[in-house]
């Protein structure tokens, strides 16, 4: 709040007999308040492609089958794609500024935007060389990011592995904090995924992100990432207020009665209502061949985001 709110408030808590104590709760419950995103104008949802999709031929064994993030660019350009989603886990070991800036101009002239990438990191970790370690890649990534032009890095909570949940949670809060607050540097946007771990339950994640103080922080809502009671749309719908991105599997998971075929149209309609803009990203990973089952499905997300 300005210093003019401020002043007022103080002025006006004197004369009523306010105790000064109860500004100071109201500041702190602001700051950790976080609230679903207020966007304006009507829904706008971008097709993406993850990367992820083709991770088994980023290092086939088979240097004929062998591709690279060009390639992936190029079949994003070929086949409909507004972005491109670079998943940090297939750049090379060694690349320089040069590399990202090459694989931007690529982009450019597939005429796609570099959506976002995604970066495998653990923030639920005690005090230490290991968090500062985390910590440090994804600053590292932030960075590239920024390189690449791209708005977003899906991030992860982590695994407490052994720590105290509640306190896995607060490192996790802590960590996001500070990535978050040099990601505000950079332009970049934090995207918390549903992924298992101290967020297996959507709650928890919600927890976490409500209490990161970063207008930088968000939710990478990943539609096959719940395997809990509740029916997995119903909890999309709880995550999709806070979405930064959006990624897409073509399969759902009910709990004892496992996998079926994702419903495009319920996906993209709880997104419409909550009035989310951005980039969906389709990230495949079911067992039939993605050469043929991406194209099929990207056609079919093309149309669920168009009646959206």
């Amino acid at each position: 709040m300005s210093q003019l709110t401020r002043r007022i408030f103080l002025e006006r808590a004197g004369r009523t007999g306010l105790a000064l104590g109860a500004w100071a709760g109201l500041e702190a419950n602001v700051a950790r308040a976080v609230e679903p995103f207020a966007r304006l104008g009507s829904p706008r949802l971008r097709l993406s492609l993850a990367a992820y999709s083709f991770r088994e031929f980023f290092n086939h064994r088979d240097p004929a089958r062998r591709i690279t993030l060009f390639d992936f660019i190029d079949f994003c350009g070929q086949h409909g794609c507004l972005g491109t989603e670079l998943t940090s886990y297939y750049f090379p070991k060694d690349f320089d500024r040069a590399y990202l800036l090459e694989l931007k101009r690529r982009a450019f002239l597939a005429g796609l935007a570099v959506s976002g990438t995604a970066v495998g990191n653990n923030f639920a970790r005690a005090d230490g060389p290991d968090l500062e370690r985390e910590v440090a890649s994804v600053k590292q990534w932030v960075d590239h990011a920024a390189v690449l032009g791209a708005p977003h890095i899906r991030v992860f909570a982590g695994d407490a592995r052994g720590l105290d949940p509640a306190l896995a949670k607060r490192q996790c809060i802590r960590a996001l904090e500070e990535c978050g607050d040099y990601a505000a540097q950079k332009g970049v946007w934090l995207g918390l995924e549903n992924h298992g771990g101290i967020v297996a339950q959507v709650a928890d994640l919600l927890d976490i992100v409500r209490a990161v103080r970063s207008a930088w922080v968000g939710v990478n809502l990943d539609t096959g990432n719940f395997y809990g009671p509740a029916d997995p749309y119903e909890e999309m719908a709880r995550l999709a207020p806070y979405a930064v991105n959006v990624q897409v599997k073509v399969e759902v998971n009910r709990r004892g009665q496992g996998k079926e075929p994702t419903d495009l149209a319920r996906v993209t309609n709880l997104l419409r209502q909550a009035n989310y803009q951005g980039f969906v990203a389709l990230e495949y990973e079911a067992a039939p061949d993605p050469w043929q089952a991406v194209p099929e499905w990207l056609a079919r997300l093309r149309t669920a985001l168009a009646a959206a």
